[in-house]
Order: C-alpha cells, then structure tokens, then sequence
C-alpha cells in the first residue's frame, strides 16, 4: 500500500479516535451514506464537465467516504480496509475469466453478458433465490432501478423480441395517461394518474434499455440541454430588454428555436 494511503488510513482512524473530531466520532454507517451518494454524484458532474482537476478532487473525496465506512467497520470488527480492497480484487480477478483465467478473448458485448452470467452464479441457483430480481439496490435512483429490474428481468426471457414492441409499449402507456388525464378534469391529480405516469415512466426506460442507450445517462444529458437552452432564452431576453417571465409562450417558444438554432 502507498504512503499516501496509508496517511489517509491514518488521518481517519485519528478523526475517530478518542479526542479526535467530534463530528466524524457520532457519525454511523446509516448517516454516512447520504454523503457517499452525493460524493459519487460530484465525481459523475466533474466528469460531465470535463473537469480533470474537478474529476481528482472529487474522486479523493469518494474515496475518503470508503475509508471512512472501513474505518467504522474495523471499530466494530466487522472487517477493515485491508479487506475491501481484497474484496474488490478477487471479485475482478473472478469476473475477468478470459483475462486472469484460461477463457477465450471475447468482445466488450460477450465480456457484459459473461459478467452478468458470474454474478448470476455468485447470486446463488435459480432454485435458491427468492427472485430473480434479488440485489437490485432499493437505494438506487429511480429511473435506474428501473433499467436494471427490466434488465434483470430479460435475463430470464420476460422481455420484448425488438425495441419497437418496447416503444408501442410507450406508446400504450401514455395513451393511458392521457385516458386518466381527461378523466380527471382539473381536480387535483387521481391516484391512477400517478400509476399510469409511473408505468409510462417505467416503459420509457425500458425502451432505452432495449435500444442500448443508458436511460440515467440520457436523462441527465438531456436536463443539461434544457437548463443550457433556457439560460439562454433568458440571455436573449435580457439583450432585448424584455423580461423573460412577462414573454407569451408563443414569443418565448421563437427563443427557444432560436436559441437551438445558435447550437
């Protein structure tokens, strides 16, 4: 291990220890975990961004939240950091047959399905699971969890043959919601609206499953072009004088084409 990591390693047990950080001393598992959602997330945003010397910074700033999970679960002498890494590499070295075993070469698409094949096995037989659906992180963002259920899923031949059954399928899905919509009127939205829009929700990743397109990364690419296009309709706005928020739709719609024609 480097000395560096070992310095971290240091620095942590220090913050934990008695006459050390008060803060990080009262900190559990359970509120710690927020933290390490929202760190992953930066280092996703740095990335976006292209930000390298963001991108290092915010991976430190991960990798402390996973010392300092080790850190607690060596006080508890459940396991240590020591052990994480062990972890991480016999579970590469397992999921890599063709490159630390005597496996064929295979393409990045044979290597997926061989992955998940492993950790199927990992999981236990069909016959021991209670589903197969089983590991899917509640946690998890929703939009993703859904991709990966309809991934799960597929693996088991529960699944459309080609992704335009998987867009009908939108297609029925919204045609629902708007049969839900009309129902309701302008009361205050009806629980079978907020299930339909679900389904409709669901549907749509599992068209972007069906299509290879990562639903969550297309989502969050798509509201940086929203947010991007709308800032500038409110810069147009403002190099004319005008007040955005006081603009018809119509007049702020013909800067929002404009605004895309600029791109």
């Amino acid at each position: 291990m480097s000395a560096r990591m070992n310095e971290l390693l240091a620095i942590m047990a220090r913050l934990r220890a008695p006459g050390g950080c008060p803060w990080d001393r009262e900190q559990t598992f359970a509120s710690i975990a927020p933290f390490t959602i929202e760190e992953a997330y930066e280092v996703a945003d740095a990335i976006e961004r292209g930000d390298r010397q963001q991108l290092k910074d915010e991976l430190g700033d991960l990798l402390f939240q996973v010392v300092f999970h080790a850190q607690m679960a060596r006080e508890a002498g459940d396991f240590d950091f020591e052990a994480v890494a062990g972890a991480i590499c016999d579970k590469l070295t397992r999921r890599h047959p063709h490159v630390f075993g005597s496996g064929a070469e295979l393409s990045a698409a044979e290597q997926s399905v061989v992955w998940e094949d492993i950790k199927a096995h990992e999981r236990g037989s069909a016959a021991a699971e209670v589903s197969h659906l089983e590991g899917v992180p509640q946690a998890l963002p929703a939009l993703m969890r859904a991709f990966k259920l309809s991934k799960r899923a597929a693996r088991v031949g529960f699944d459309f043959d080609a992704a335009s059954q998987s867009a009908d399928k939108v297609d029925e899905e919204l045609a629902e919601v708007r049969a839900a919509a009309a129902a309701n009127g302008t009361a205050p939205p009806s629980q079978e609206i907020f299930e339909e829009m679900g389904d409709l929700l669901f549907a749509t990743a599992n068209l972007a499953r069906k299509l290879q397109v990562d639903a969550e990364s297309a989502l969050r690419a798509a509201n940086a072009k929203f947010e991007r296009r709308f800032r500038g309709m409110e810069r147009l706005a403002a190099m004319r004088g005008v007040v955005f928020a006081d603009l018809k739709l119509d007049e702020q719609e013909r800067l929002w084409q404009e605004v895309k024609r600029a791109e």
